[in-house]
């Protein structure tokens, strides 16, 4: 029997690990599910007789190591920077290793290592990243495949509120990590190629400077920028496109309303706020703007963003309860980051009964006999409850896939790798059809960067 050992149980493992406890009789497997908390691995194997639960500590060396050494490969769903450790292990026990984490400088540096003992260490295989090099890739070498060659790309992914759930002013809600959210876009200038051109959006711009596009059937979206789309010109082999760009998807409105965020300076995580625990929602938002003897918080807050009472961003601010004078902070030694990521959770935090929705969004323009083309690629994906989530779909199952492949000696390839190969992502794409992640292709006329985009 063979033993594929998982490490974390978290959201994002719960569509990883059923898929795998399906696979159990037919590829005679038996998973491991290992966690710091023995209950929530426990609670993951549903009383399987081929699952095994344990608590893991990723810091005792020990029981890392005697763990690893027990598997036929190792699924690493910990933290990005904790990868690390298993992977050292990893290498000394021979053992292929799969992430959905984008690969550190530190991985990349075992590179060598990796292949000198016949092995592959497959990263980048969840959602985004993931998903998005396999579907894309895929597209790239049919069109290098007929001759054509690549002038524009263009990639967008959101993981947002599922249509019949999308109940507020923001037409959002929290799908995964909200720390993530209230920092995106911070730590550098978003990079990327428009028409052959260099472009360079700075954090306090970013949300101001987004390009449009529709998803039949499910509306309206806006992209901003991710912050550094040209790492990708090398990867897909993109080097001569004239346009190259990344972004994150949200629904129209959604990047006006966040910069009146960035503008009042709510999202900094630099610097500790004195006395926030005992701080009101109300006394935060004054916190950032001027005094004045006489005149409101609220009225104060609309001079300073230039609202008018009946604008809807005002009422996306009320909705939030920023003006709350009693509601508590309740956060010792917090950042604005980190209490505006308190407020944000009392609304934005999914009901029991919401489902999530992941769309991504792929544009290809290419030239091919004279003759310019563009190809969209749509994908979207609805979770089925608050446990099979899309996220967790999105980000579990090609994770779960390419293990299977990795352990039949499908993938051949050696080192630290992703998923941008067709020997990777033929069978991975097609089989999550199979699940419902499905992209649809439409054939348009080449048309050139967005020219209706305001980062145009």
């Amino acid at each position: 029997m063979r033993n594929i050992l998982i490490i974390g149980a978290g959201r994002s493992a719960t569509s990883l690990i059923e898929y795998l406890l399906n696979k159990t009789e037919s590829e005679n497997l038996h998973i491991t599910i290992a966690d710091l908390s023995a209950e929530l691995a426990q609670k993951k194997t549903k009383g399987h007789t081929r699952a095994t639960a344990i608590a893991f500590d990723i810091f005792n060396e020990a029981q890392r190591k005697a763990e690893i050494s027990k598997a036929d490969i190792v699924i690493s769903m910990l933290p990005a920077h904790l990868h690390y450790e298993v992977a050292k292990d990893c290498i000394v026990l021979k053992k292929n290793m799969v992430t959905a984490s984008y690969i550190s400088p530190a991985m990349q540096e075992l590179d060598a290592q990796v292949k000198e003992n016949g092995l592959i260490f497959m990263n980048e295989i969840g959602l985004d990243p993931g998903i998005d090099h396999m579907s894309a890739m895929k597209v790239i070498d049919e069109i290098r495949d007929k001759g054509g060659k690549i002038l524009l790309f263009e990639s967008f992914c959101g993981g947002l509120v599922a249509p019949e759930c999308d109940n507020n002013l923001w037409n959002y809600k929290f799908t995964w990590n909200p720390r993530n959210v209230v920092l995106a876009g911070q730590g550098g200038a978003a990079k990327f190629i428009q028409e052959g051109n260099y472009k360079y959006i700075p954090y306090n711009k970013l949300f101001r400077r987004t390009e449009f596009m529709e998803v039949e059937g499910y509306g309206r979206f806006e992209g901003y920028a991710n912050r550094d789309s040209l790492k990708y010109k090398s990867v897909y082999g993109l080097d001569d496109a004239l346009t190259l760009y990344r972004g994150t998807l949200r629904r129209v409105g959604f990047s006006r309303a966040w910069n009146m965020f960035i503008q009042l300076g709510m999202t900094d995580d630099t610097y500790i706020m004195e006395n926030s625990e005992n701080m009101s929602y109300r006394d935060f938002t004054n916190s950032f703007l001027p005094y004045h003897p006489t005149d409101s918080v609220e009225l104060k807050l609309r001079h300073i963003l230039k609202l008018d009472q009946d604008d809807i961003q005002w009422d996306k601010l009320q909705e939030l309860d920023l003006f709350n004078p009693v509601k508590k902070v309740g956060l010792r030694n917090a950042t604005p980051a980190q209490i505006l990521e308190k407020i944000l959770s009392d609304k934005w935090t999914l009901s029991p009964e919401d489902k999530d929705m992941i769309v991504m969004y792929h544009k290809f323009g290419y030239e091919l006999n004279g003759e310019r083309k563009q190809i969209d690629s749509t994908m979207v994906c609805i979770g089925e409850d608050q446990t099979y989530t899309a996220m967790a779909k999105t980000v579990g199952l090609p994770v779960a896939i390419a293990a299977l492949q990795i352990l039949n000696g499908n993938i051949t390839l050696k080192g630290v790798q992703l998923p941008i190969y067709k020997e990777v992502y033929q069978p991975i794409l097609n089989e999550l059809e199979q699940f419902g992640i499905v992209f649809n292709e439409r054939e348009t006329s080449y048309m050139g960067y967005n020219p209706n985009s305001v980062a145009s």
